[in-house]
């Protein structure tokens, strides 16, 4: 089973994530900012990750900290899970629709963080959430897993379909580039032999 188990506790948040990249879409999250689990549930059943979060944190204050958190954690257990990234397909591309909103996702389990962030979301927020949130989980994510990541927006004008939208191609070109690649069998995807992770020096 390709699993990740994180416990991260800071000043600010106490954040559990345990995901496994091989499951069925089962999710059970509670961050304390309801949208962002919305997004989450998105995460798992596009996905098709087992996915269980529970955080707490100064969402007294804003949802920045709990924010980040959690997508460090997310980052962190998805490094874990993938381990040397043997076997793996790497690369994963989707484009989402959702209504008038269309979002691209392209990525790279390449153990590099980058990220390309390209959405012109309208609104402020979306009920409580600040929508400068979503950058910075996707930030988080990125630096921790060491994916390379690529999100352009082509249409759309609702600020929900489009994080959404967003959210459902990140999961769908996930679920690709993760997924094991039967003529690889156990090699690792790169023409160096290695895939350098997050991290390493």
């Amino acid at each position: 089973m390709r699993t990740g188990d994180i416990h991260r506790v800071t000043g600010e948040t106490d954040v559990r994530v345990a995901l496994n990249l091989d499951g069925t879409g089962r999710c059970q999250v509670s961050t304390g900012v309801p949208f962002l689990d919305h997004m989450l549930h998105q995460l798992a059943s596009h996905g098709l990750l087992d996915l269980e979060i529970a955080a707490e944190g100064d969402t007294h204050i804003d949802d920045h900290h709990t924010n980040e958190d959690v997508g460090i954690a997310v980052g962190q257990a998805l490094a874990q899970a993938l381990g040397d990234r043997r076997g793996i397909q790497r690369f994963g591309h989707f484009v989402a629709p959702l209504d008038e909103a269309l979002v691209q996702v392209a990525l790279d389990c390449s153990g590099r963080p980058h990220l390309s962030y390209d959405l012109a979301i309208p609104a402020q927020r979306i009920g409580s959430y600040d929508t400068e949130l979503v950058k910075e989980f996707f930030v988080a994510v990125v630096n921790n897993s060491g994916l390379t990541l690529h999100i352009c927006q082509l249409a759309g004008a609702n600020s929900h379909h489009i994080v959404e939208a967003c959210f459902k191609a990140f999961a769908r070109a996930l679920r690709l580039a993760t997924e094991i690649d039967p003529r690889r069998a156990n090699s690792v995807p790169s023409s160096k032999g290695v895939l350098e992770r997050a991290g390493a020096a």
